[in-house]
């Protein structure tokens, strides 16, 4: 499920040293003759549940002064891109993807430092939202993406969605590229492109306009 981690410009930056990612199956440290890594509830339900065991051992194998745990879980708080930029500072980030009911809440008490979400909705694994972690954290690194001053005008920076953008040909069966765009004078665009990310941000996402 990991193998877009390989990919584009993620694949480049590992290629490149710019970071390093190491996938790790917690099933590895199972002390189970089967290397089971899961059980029922206590307290009766349905599905089953993770373990304690194999993921502390996990953890604590790879856990140095620098590390910061992470459980991507419904429970916690919404991921966004101000909590991108505060993880792109960790020196060493452990993601625990989770699968079935979630994993054993000592395993959070004792181990996690912070529960992120990436929405309000429910899927199979933790798997996607750690994927999704990481190219959100790995584009905002030094040197990973080849025009770093593009992420100051990108979606979300200073509570606005991004302005509409446009690319050749001008006139595309009848739909006109806006004049101001391509009169040369950069100061209107500047100050068209503030006008467009409003609008746009007022009609799709007022809610960040609160903020």
């Amino acid at each position: 499920m990991l193998e877009p981690l390989k990919q584009s410009i993620i694949g480049r930056a590992i290629e490149n040293s710019k970071i390093e990612i190491n996938i790790v199956d917690f099933r590895e440290f199972s002390t189970n003759k089967h290397k089971k890594v899961d059980d029922y509830t206590y307290g009766g339900g349905n599905g089953m549940l993770l373990t304690p065991q194999p993921i502390i051992d996990a953890i604590i194998s790879l856990k140095t002064k620098n590390s910061y745990v992470v459980y991507l879980s419904p429970c916690g708080k919404i991921f966004n891109q101000e909590k991108a930029k505060e993880l792109s500072k960790i020196e060493h980030l452990i993601l625990i993807c989770g699968h079935y009911e979630g994993i054993d809440q000592r395993i959070i008490d004792n181990y996690v430092d912070e529960e992120i979400s990436i929405g309000d909705y429910i899927l199979t694994c933790g798997e996607i939202p750690a994927m999704v972690l990481v190219d959100s954290i790995v584009r905002l690194l030094p040197s990973v993406l080849h025009n770093d001053k593009s992420k100051t005008t990108e979606s979300f920076e200073n509570n606005l969605l991004e302005y509409p953008q446009y690319t050749r040909p001008q006139n595309f069966r009848g739909m006109i590229v806006p004049e101001v765009l391509i009169n040369g004078n950069h100061q209107e665009v500047d100050k068209w492109r503030e006008n467009q990310a409003l609008i746009k941000t007022k009609k799709n996402r007022p809610d960040l306009l609160n903020k």
